[in-house]
């Protein structure tokens, strides 16, 4: 054998393994090397510092790279390793690399090679040691294979008995063959599916005694969804799609199988979870037009995550790590304070020019806009839209004006002015309009403005605030 024999692992586009089905994350460790001891570097060659991920099925060896590459991930299956030899405490191993040696067999009578896995980062090496025998020993792949087996064989029994029997069934019945008994028995399944629903929200004991199962149930709904939709774009409408990728959300709000937690990530679980959340909020951010406040997303990944809760300061920790990996979508703080998250895509630019063929509308002209009225037009909640017409305002774009009914926003007809150098006459009618509201005393000066033929390109050119004051009082 030459080269890199060991299966590579896929990875999403955060760095974060793909995990097999029933496949459960449950220790982390840096700093890990993978070492061949027979005939090194003809079985794989020797992987140095990486990231180590022990699940229920395999060993992941990862690259401790801020881009994980998945041609250089590895993985050893659980199922291939024939013994773990016991770690002999000397007085040297007090002063070496903490390390534990494993027999694997790569296939059905092929020579078995000695793995030995050393850890130079930090981690609880004893804890994971207890986790591995105990991942080895419980053999969960054996039971994902007879869950795997026993749907196919269903399927292939009621095959060859369909095709024995002839169009009669045991009790006398006329037996659905072709298209009507496949469209039969995918009706039969989704009946069983929806019986097994109904059966879990009966009760809070019932539901959470079957939580595992139901999100099991979901994912593979999930996947069976993407992969039919996929075959079948040219044939169905725009209503059957929406319908699937509605259902698609629906159940990938069911819950995160594998979630990141501190007792299996340890020091990488900032990290870990900085990953997990990035690919999590892919839906959510396309749903709400490409920026999503941080609480709604708190809700969203608590909610997913079960009963591993995290805490806010976990998730703005995990939020700031984005800077040192490549995703595409970066936590970013408005001058109110608000938190938001957003792919680097979005662009201020056309949301300014979004908001600003908005307000130049006629009834805007006359009567403003309203944060309801902005989020109408670019799709977002009401929130994030008011955070979008105050950015505006803040360069120069809009007008405010606070009344009891809320903040309405004008166009500026003097953008040219500096807001640090504008005051008001120190008496008089515009002094009181100024020192009360002085968004309302511009807003005053538009409207006023507005009266007169040619007005509006005098203004412009005007570059004093004190000839506008003149010019506006000339005016009246």
């Amino acid at each position: 054998m030459a080269g890199n024999s060991l299966p590579p692992v896929n990875l999403t586009d955060n760095g974060r393994p793909v995990l097999l089905p029933n496949e459960i994350e449950c220790f982390f460790l840096s700093g890990v090397d993978l070492l061949c001891e027979d005939e090194p570097n003809s079985w794989f060659p020797h992987l140095k510092s990486g990231l180590l991920i022990l699940t229920t099925h395999r060993l992941l060896w990862l690259p401790d790279t801020a881009v994980a590459s998945s041609s250089s991930a590895s993985a050893v299956h659980l199922s291939s390793i024939s013994h773990i030899f016991p770690n002999k405490k000397s007085l040297k191993s007090v002063f070496a690399s903490r390390r534990i040696r494993f027999q694997v067999s790569p296939e059905t009578g092929s020579r078995s090679v000695v793995v030995t896995v050393v850890v130079r980062g930090k981690g609880d090496f004893d804890a994971f040691v207890a986790k591995f025998w105990e991942n080895w020993r419980g053999r969960a792949w054996e039971e994902s294979e007879k869950v795997a087996s026993s749907s196919s064989n269903a399927v292939a029994g009621a095959g060859s008995a369909s095709s024995g029997s002839g169009i009669y069934s045991s009790d006398g019945t006329v037996r659905m063959v072709g298209v009507s008994g496949i469209l039969r028995k995918e009706q039969e399944m989704w009946e069983s599916t929806d019986k097994s629903l109904q059966d879990a929200f009966q009760d809070l004991n019932a539901l959470m005694s079957k939580a595992k199962e139901m999100v099991m149930l979901a994912e593979k709904m999930r996947l069976k969804l993407l992969s039919g939709s996929n075959s079948q774009t040219n044939t169905t409408n725009d209503e059957e799609m929406g319908s699937k990728e509605e259902m698609q959300e629906l159940l990938l709000s069911v819950g995160i199988i594998s979630p990141v937690t501190k007792e299996s990530a340890g020091a990488l679980y900032h990290q870990q979870l900085s990953r997990q959340l990035a690919d999590f909020v892919k839906v959510p951010l396309e749903r709400s037009g490409g920026i999503i406040n941080l609480i709604d997303i708190y809700c969203l990944f608590n909610r997913a995550r079960g009963t591993e809760l995290i805490s806010p300061d976990d998730l703005l920790q995990a939020c700031s790590l984005w800077e040192k990996f490549d995703v595409p979508i970066v936590l970013r703080k408005f001058d109110s304070g608000v938190m938001v998250i957003q792919n680097k895509s979005h662009s201020d630019e056309e949301v300014f020019t979004k908001i600003k063929a908005l307000v130049m509308k006629p009834d805007a002209l006359r009567a403003g806009i309203s944060p309801s009225d902005a989020a109408r037009t670019l799709g977002v909640a009401p929130a994030m839209a008011k955070e979008h017409l105050l950015s505006a305002e803040s360069k120069g774009i809009l007008c405010r004006d606070v009344s009891p009914d809320g903040f309405r926003f004008y166009i500026n007809l003097f953008p040219e002015i500096d807001r640090d150098d504008v005051y008001f006459k120190r008496s008089g009618y515009l002094s009181l309009m100024g020192k009360s509201n002085p968004c309302s005393w511009l807003k005053w000066q538009a409207c006023s403005i507005q009266r007169f033929d040619g007005a509006t390109n005098l203004i412009k050119n005007v570059k004093d605030m004190e000839s506008v004051r003149k010019f506006v009082c000339k005016a009246i």
